[in-house]
């Protein structure tokens, strides 16, 4: 996914933030794995990362980082409301700076009772860093430190003649001194000989001068390429009062998870079968809703055929089971048999279905329904209610009163 990888300018005298006027090392990268360009900008005319996924990544220089390993209390949690202030009490004896001055972001994945690495660099200045990229409209979604501790230990050397700086990274941390005069000089300021297996990178402008002054060759390293790497890098210093909300930064996961799922190489063949899937099940549901198309219209024309076929003077078809119901009616009354909705036909299931004793007062038939009245009328409707389901009658009861209506399903 399309990354902009900003380097925040080094706080000064004051620690205020970067001027107006300060101009930010920036690398964009196409894909997050190769350096696509690299230059420098202010903060208003750095590139916008376009495209799905696409982030901005601050970097926090080395210079500006302090590191300290602890020990969190077992029961802290990662994140507990209180787990600054007991950083604070860890790192009070450690910091030169009063602690409330100082950012404060924990190692991924830290785990109580274990050592952690800790990081710190003024509060203000960070702060005020990332409020600068936020007013040019390029906010940071990731704060990364340039380097941080761990393996594999090496030894960096940066900058310009006059100007360089050394670093050196392993599981005691990250150590950093600047070098204004002579390279040998500079080394001499390390603790301790530099080994001969430890792996020494160098930027191109100080590659001539580390060699000499080690003895030994040295690989080249440009500064884009510690920066990319340093955006691959697990760790997120927005932490504490700088995190995202945690919805936004899920969102933002969430998005670039998407983007390398549709636009990264190594799933070109997971896209084009998930798109092979889709397709035929597409043209499944339409096979199958074609089918059941097919099947319906058989049926109806099934059901025209019988009405027009038995009733031969029905000669146009628009409700074919209220026209067959009429039709019917019309024979049964010409042939003078009874139907369900008589009241001998009712009488008759009633005798059927009732229970034994059962002697209306008085019996009442309107409307194709039957009332009896009487005592014990009531009770019978629960008694009699299955016997006349089967013959395609409901029974209730209203007071004292047994209603039998046509309409329940043999």
């Amino acid at each position: 996914m399309r990354t902009l990888i900003v380097t925040l300018p080094l706080p000064g005298d004051t620690a205020s933030g970067p001027a107006p006027s300060a101009e930010y090392d920036y690398v964009l990268t196409p894909d997050g794995q190769q350096v696509g360009s690299a230059a420098t900008a202010a903060a208003a005319l750095l590139p916008q990362p376009a495209g799905a996924g696409a982030e901005v990544v601050a970097v926090v220089p080395a210079r500006a980082l302090s590191w300290h390993q602890v020990e969190l209390p077992k029961g802290t949690s990662a994140t507990s409301p209180r787990l600054r202030a007991v950083l604070e009490g860890l790192l009070e004896d450690r910091l030169l700076d009063d602690p409330a001055e100082l950012h404060f972001a924990l190692q991924p994945q830290a785990r109580p009772g274990t050592p952690v690495w800790v990081a710190a660099c003024n509060r203000a200045w960070l702060r005020a860093a990332v409020q600068a990229l936020e007013a040019a409209q390029r906010p940071a979604s990731r704060i990364v430190p340039e380097l941080w501790p761990g393996e594999p230990a090496a030894l960096y050397v940066t900058g310009e003649p006059g100007n360089a700086a050394l670093a050196l990274t392993d599981d005691s941390g990250v150590m950093v001194w600047p070098v204004t005069g002579d390279m040998h000089a500079g080394l001499h300021a390390l603790p301790g000989r530099v080994p001969d297996d430890l792996p020494v990178l160098a930027e191109p402008a100080v590659a001539g001068l580390a060699e000499q002054a080690l003895q030994r060759p040295v690989t080249l390293q440009q500064a884009a390429q510690r920066r990319l790497l340093a955006a691959q890098s697990p760790w997120d210093l927005a932490q504490f009062d700088l995190a995202s909300s945690g919805r936004a930064r899920a969102f933002k996961k969430l998005s670039s998870g998407w983007a390398g799922l549709l636009r990264a190489p190594q799933w070109r063949a997971a896209r084009w079968g998930l798109v092979a899937l889709l397709l035929a099940n597409l043209a499944g549901l339409n096979a199958w809703a074609w089918m059941e198309r097919s099947a319906l219209k058989g049926k109806r024309e099934q059901v025209r055929t019988t009405l027009t076929s038995t009733f031969p003077a029905v000669r146009v078809v628009v409700d074919a089971p209220v026209q067959m119901e009429r039709e019917v009616a019309a024979l049964r009354q010409a042939t003078g048999a009874a139907s369900g909705r008589d009241l001998e036909s009712m009488l008759a299931a009633l005798a059927t279905a009732a229970p034994a004793g059962l002697a209306p007062t008085s019996i009442e038939f309107t409307g194709n329904e039957l009332r009896l009245k009487g005592p014990g009328a009531a009770p019978a409707a629960q008694q009699a209610g299955p016997g006349l389901q089967a013959f395609g009658y409901r029974a209730a009861s209203e007071g004292d009163t047994l209603v039998v209506r046509q309409g329940a399903t043999p």
